[in-house]
């Protein structure tokens, strides 16, 4: 039997929000049906789940499903048009070379399955974060990216000197009992209604830390948070 590997947050009448588990791959892998998108179909008994967006193995935290190819298409022009507020939670052992701000930069292929970010700016990565001191050593981050590149999120930290704990593809040395990278919170409007969504990450020795979960209660309705400006 497969592992479940989320937990359904809300089952709208036009669209599915799930909290996934860290290390599960959005698709099938070696094992058929084994994927997040086949899990979360088959648990719902849909003939068809239109998936909108995704995140990184790795990660945990909130995931957006269409259940029709009409309102996949409207999430579709959110996500093109960056009306879809994605705001992330990271976890890392290095202080950054600066504590707020702006990450930008494009990016481009480095070695084996890693992405590096560059100076230039023709079509940049871009992310806005705060970060916090927390007890033992650690940096909480919550990072708000304004757009979608692959391993966007992974990159700017690194990129910043806090590469995240558990992060196997750039902070390799680190061994972790997961990649510290959660899909905290989304906002957006689809069909002239408002949607707020919101969960903490449930596993992880590190994200359960008590000091870490005082500093989330702070966090809450982070659209709220007086994000950096240009």
């Amino acid at each position: 039997m497969t592992k479940s590997v989320f937990n359904i947050v809300a089952d709208l009448e036009h669209f599915i929000v799930i909290n996934k588990t860290s290390d599960c791959s959005f698709h099938d892998e070696q094992t058929p049906g084994s994927g997040l998108h086949s899990q979360v179909q088959s648990s719902l008994n849909l003939a068809e789940l239109y998936p909108v967006h995704r995140i990184d193995k790795m990660t945990s935290g909130l995931v957006i499903f269409a259940k029709s190819a009409k309102i996949a298409a409207e999430f579709g022009k959110l996500f093109e048009l960056h009306k879809i507020n994605k705001y992330y939670l990271a976890l890392s052992k290095n202080k950054p070379k600066k504590k707020q701000g702006w990450i930008k930069g494009d990016m481009a292929k480095s070695r084996r399955s890693a992405w590096k970010l560059l100076r230039t700016m023709h079509n940049p990565a871009i992310s806005q974060f705060f970060s916090y001191s927390i007890n033992n050593g650690l940096r909480l981050f919550i990072i708000r990216p304004l757009s979608g590149k692959t391993h966007q999120i992974r990159v700017a930290l690194n990129s910043i000197g806090s590469p995240i704990i558990g992060d196997t593809i750039y902070n390799p040395s680190a061994q972790a009992d997961r990649g510290y990278l959660h899909a905290f919170a989304l906002q957006f409007e689809l069909l002239g209604e408002s949607y707020e969504f919101q969960v903490n990450p449930c596993f992880g020795e590190y994200f359960l830390l008590p000091q870490v979960s005082e500093k989330l209660t702070e966090l809450t309705s982070p659209w709220q948070l007086a994000w950096p400006q240009k």
